[in-house]
């Protein structure tokens, strides 16, 4: 039976089930260092700020921001990736763990260098973002890991997101692999694209690229106009072959795509922006909660619109709580 969320009661009581439930991520994770500052002086030998340092933190990045922002909420949320055996991370296992996050699907191989990215930040506003990353190729054993472990937990979990960030993790082999042990324990997959690895979905419940993903997964010249959304929107549901679609548009919030039924716009909610990065993670992350927690998928669509109205209202990559959740619905009666 669908959730009907019409009143803060309603809200508080599908927190309550998206509290309940296990969700599995799969894909691409980082370690993100923020360097924060001030700046007082451009630099004499070139015209770039000087940035006088004056501290420094870490937080799970990419795949693991997903399950961060389900573990933060209440979530039990479980991991799976590739990290390297060297300091950046043993730093992000770390932080899983304090974070509450299962680490036990995570594959570390001494070949492949954990992911970092770099963000130096002065006066709230970000100067310049430094990488350091390599991709990697799956080995067979590396896929003989994956399966023994997505074997053990797909039983025992609600969900499973697929996070691409396009460092080599996601395959089709892996995909088909999720979506098979997925369909044959009944359970939901939802998926976040990346436009630089281009794969077939057929299987999974609903996909999030953003407006420019999905344009470029569709081979359709971008634009603005809503008609041109519409048709990629159409698209992409029939080459994919999957049930649900969701475009996140930036500031135009969301568009939400399904068989048999006109789109479905939810506009933004975000009262101020700060930083946009991390709101796809948000999105997938709560859209995905609610799905198993017996919303629509139109329903589903609005909590995730508000929950990324929330977070890029803060620095950072940023989570948020289910009070900040159910006070963003009651602003917005």
């Amino acid at each position: 039976m669908k959730k009907n969320i019409s009143s803060a009661k309603d809200i508080r009581a599908v927190i309550r089930q998206m509290q309940s439930k296990r969700i599995l991520v799969l894909g691409d994770i980082m370690l993100d260092e923020y360097i924060w500052g001030k700046v007082m002086r451009i630099s004499p030998e070139a015209p770039v700020p000087v940035v006088h340092v004056t501290r420094e933190t870490f937080c799970p990045g990419g795949a693991s921001n997903v399950a961060r922002n389900l573990a933060d909420f209440g979530l039990q949320t479980y991991i799976c990736g590739l990290a390297g055996k060297d300091s950046d991370g043993r730093k992000l296992i770390g932080l899983l763990n304090h974070a509450r996050i299962n680490s036990d699907g995570l594959l570390l191989r001494p070949k492949f260098t954990t992911i970092v990215k770099t963000r130096i930040i002065a006066r709230h506003q970000q100067v310049v973002r430094v990488d350091r990353e390599a991709t990697y190729q799956l080995t067979q054993k590396d896929l003989h890991d994956l399966a023994s472990f997505l074997q053990k937990i797909i039983p025992t979990i609600d969900a499973i997101i697929i996070e691409d960030y396009g460092k080599g993790l996601v395959t089709q082999t892996l995909v088909d692999l999720v979506v098979t042990m997925a369909r044959e324990n009944n359970k939901l997959v939802t998926v976040d694209p990346n436009v630089n690895n281009p794969l077939h979905w057929q299987g999974a419940t609903l996909v999030k690229p953003n407006r420019q993903e999905a344009f470029a997964a569709a081979s359709l010249p971008y634009r603005e106009d809503a008609e041109s959304l519409k048709a990629v929107g159409e698209k992409l549901l029939q080459l994919w072959r999957i049930p649900y679609l969701l475009i996140t548009l930036g500031e135009g919030g969301m568009m939400l795509f399904e068989q048999n039924r006109p789109p479905f716009h939810s506009p933004t909610l975000a009262r101020e922006v700060f930083d946009v990065s991390g709101a796809g993670d948000t999105a997938i992350a709560f859209c995905t909660a609610a799905l198993t927690s017996g919303t629509s998928a139109r329903q589903a669509t609005e909590i995730a619109n508000h929950a990324a109205g929330i977070v890029i209202g803060k620095l950072g990559t940023a989570t948020l709580t289910a009070d900040e959740l159910l006070q963003s619905f009651n602003h917005h009666e």
